[in-house]
C-alpha cells in the first residue's frame, strides 16, 4: 500500500502527523513517534506571551544594574545562554532535527505581529521544515468587528509568510462567519496550508467552591465531523493544502479525512490516551481497509468524498440540515 502524501511541499510517507502537545517537548518522545510510523511532528507551541515575558525580564534585569558600579556588571544576564523560553525553543528545534529524519514543523501561538516576524526567521534558521501559525484571539470588545479580526489575521500571516522561505500554515478556529472567504484571504496572504480546526479549552464552574476552573478534555472521533465537513467544502475551492486536527483517533478517521480532501491528519489526544505506539495501529488499520476495498494509494482517494466530487453536493448544505432534523423521531 502506498500511504504517501504531500503537505506544504514536504513529501511524507503517510498522512499521520503528530500535532502540537506536551508530548513533543521531549526529544525521546519525538524519536518514538518516528519509530511508530509518524510522518511528521508539529512541535508544542511557543506563545507570544513567552517572547514578551523574555523581553520584559531582560529589560528589568538590565535596568537594575544601569548606573551601577563596574562590579555590578557581573549581574548582567549571559546573553549567550539566557533562556526564558524562546531560545530554548530554538534549541529544541535543532535537537529534534538532529534526532529524527522526519520533518519538524514549528508552532507559534500568535495574536499580533511584531516580534513574530523576527522570531519566524530564527525558527527557519534553527532548521524547522515549516511553520504552523496558531492564531487565536478572544475578542470581547463590542467595538471590534469581524472584518477587523480577519484583517488582523491576514496582516500577521502576510508579514510572517513574506519574511521566511519555509512554508507557513495557519491553524484556524471554526468561528468565522464566512469560512470559505477567510480561507481564500489567507491563501492570498501567503499561507501554504490551513489546519482545521483549533480545539479551544473552555473554563468550567465549580458550584461548591464558586470558582471558575480550567479543565482539559481529550477529543473523541465525533469531533472530527466538523473538520471533515469544512475540508470537504473547501477542497478545490482554495489552492492550499488542507490539514485536519481534533477528533482523529483511528485509521478509519484518517481515511475519512483523506476522502474529504485533507493531505494530512494531525493528532495528539489519541496518543495521550493510547500511547505513542498507537500510531502503528492507525497505519495498520488504514492498510487493512485499503486492501479490503482495493485502494492502491492514499492519493487515489484524496478528495473523493469532497463536495465537488459526490453525487449529492447538498449533503454538505442547509438542505441536509433540514432533512436530518426532520428524520429524527421521538422514542417511546
Amino acid at each position: 500500500m502506498d500511504l504517501s502524501t504531500s503537505y506544504l511541499g514536504l513529501n511524507l510517507k503517510n498522512p499521520v502527523v503528530i500535532s502540537a502537545s506536551p508530548l513533543c517537548e521531549e526529544i525521546d518522545n519525538i524519536r518514538r513517534m518516528e519509530d511508530a510510523g509518524a510522518a511528521a511532528v508539529v512541535l508544542h507551541s511557543l506563545f507570544e506571551e513567552q517572547i514578551t515575558l523574555e523581553s520584559q525580564e531582560l529589560d528589568r534585569r538590565l535596568s537594575e544594574t544601569a548606573g551601577g558600579s563596574a562590579e555590578a556588571l557581573s549581574y548582567f544576564p549571559d546573553l549567550t545562554t539566557y533562556n526564558l523560553g524562546p531560545e530554548g525553543y530554538l534549541e529544541h528545534i535543532r535537537k529534534a532535527k538532529a534526532a529524527v529524519s522526519i520533518p519538524i514543523i514549528a508552532s507559534l501561538n500568535a495574536v499580533s505581529s511584531g516580534a513574530w516576524v523576527s522570531f519566524a526567521k530564527s525558527i527557519e534558521q534553527a532548521g524547522a521544515d515549516a511553520l504552523e501559525l496558531n492564531i487565536f484571539t478572544l475578542q470581547t470588545d463590542p467595538q471590534v468587528t469581524g472584518a477587523q479580526v480577519e484583517q488582523a489575521y491576514c496582516t500577521l500571516v502576510r508579514e510572517v509568510a513574506s519574511s521566511v522561505r519555509i512554508p507557513v500554515s495557519v491553524k484556524l478556529t471554526p468561528y468565522f462567519t464566512a469560512m470559505a472567504n477567510i480561507a481564500r484571504q489567507l491563501e492570498q496572504a501567503g499561507a501554504r496550508g490551513l489546519v482545521l480546526f483549533n480545539r479551544l479549552y473552555q473554563p468550567d464552574f465549580d458550584l461548591e467552591a464558586l470558582e471558575v476552573k480550567h479543565t482539559l478534555q481529550l477529543s473523541n472521533s465525533y469531533e472530527s465531523l466538523l473538520r471533515l465537513h469544512w475540508v470537504a467544502i473547501l477542497y478545490g475551492r482554495v489552492n492550499v493544502d488542507l490539514a485536519v486536527t481534533g477528533g482523529f483517533h483511528t485509521g478509519r478517521d484518517v481515511l475519512k479525512a483523506m476522502m474529504a480532501g485533507a493531505r494530512v491528519a494531525e493528532m495528539a489526544s489519541a496518543l495521550l490516551e493510547n500511547g505513542i505506539s498507537h500510531v502503528g495501529k492507525i497505519l495498520a488499520e488504514m492498510q487493512a481497509w485499503m486492501q479490503e476495498h482495493e485502494y492502491a494509494s492514499v492519493r487515489q482517494m484524496q478528495g473523493s468524498l469532497s463536495q465537488r466530487s459526490v453525487a449529492n453536493p447538498n449533503a454538505f448544505l442547509r438542505s441536509n440540515y433540514m432533512k436530518v432534523l426532520s428524520s429524527y423521531a421521538l422514542r417511546a
